[in-house]
């Protein structure tokens, strides 16, 4: 029985130990992985990388981990001349192939969400439009235009649509003063526009597109997503 006793203390002092050992390879993997993560063609702020599973090492020894959680501040792209940042964004990459030298990194499928504030998307609107939110998935743009040398301010209630999957579509569902000829065209140059979202890693698709209080929601996922080293 002491012989037992010592065998199962045993057990249990290497079994804490390589959960330690474990828990600190997944703490070096995370912050080494957040790092070196980059996206072709967009600066970003920062990267928090969370790998799921246990045990770690087995996992990393094969190659291969069951799900990595990650989330990208500040993807910062320029498209025909107009600068679109996506404020966050949020990811859960299943399946993740490491390559050799683990300098990249390819998911099987992935989804998330990403998020543009409408400080930003007021950035990539026109000069001197406002972007705010709106209400029942409307965003609300304000925008000054010149009527025979009187500046008139007007603003819209405008709907929020995704074209061909990567186009941000901003149209306004009416313009209030349609008394005036030629107003609601000035209007609509101002308050109307298209701007590409970029950035994402690639494999990622935009999905679905909400005006929510914090910004524009939009729903990505993805098969054979790529993470750059």
């Amino acid at each position: 029985m002491r012989a037992l006793r010592i065998l199962l203390v045993v057990v249990v002092v290497l079994g804490g130990i390589f959960v330690a050992v474990d828990r600190a390879a997944v703490y070096f993997a995370e912050s080494e992985a957040a790092g070196r993560v980059k996206v072709t063609g967009a600066t970003i702020g920062s990267t928090d990388i969370s790998i799921k599973g246990f045990p770690f090492l087995t996992q990393v020894a094969g190659n291969q981990l069951d799900e990595v959680d990650v989330e990208i501040t500040g993807i910062e792209t320029d498209a025909n001349g107009h600068r679109l940042r996506i404020s966050t964004m949020n990811a859960a990459l299943h399946d993740v192939k490491l390559s050799e030298g683990y300098s990249s990194a390819t998911a099987a499928r992935a989804t998330g969400t990403a998020v543009i504030s409408y400080k930003d998307l007021t950035e990539a609107a026109s000069e001197g439009v406002a972007v705010e939110y709106g209400g029942n998935n409307k965003v609300k743009v304000t925008g000054t235009v010149d009527v025979l040398g009187n500046p008139i301010s007007r603003s819209v209630l405008s709907t929020v649509t995704l074209v061909d999957g990567h186009t941000l579509r901003v149209r306004a569902d009416q313009v209030p003063g349609k008394g005036i000829p030629g107003l609601e065209g000035l209007v609509r140059k101002k308050t109307d526009f298209d701007r590409e979202v970029g950035g994402l890693p690639s494999g990622l698709k935009l999905q679905k597109i909400q005006p929510t209080k914090d910004g524009l929601e939009i729903s990505v996922t993805g098969t054979d997503v790529q993470l750059a080293g």
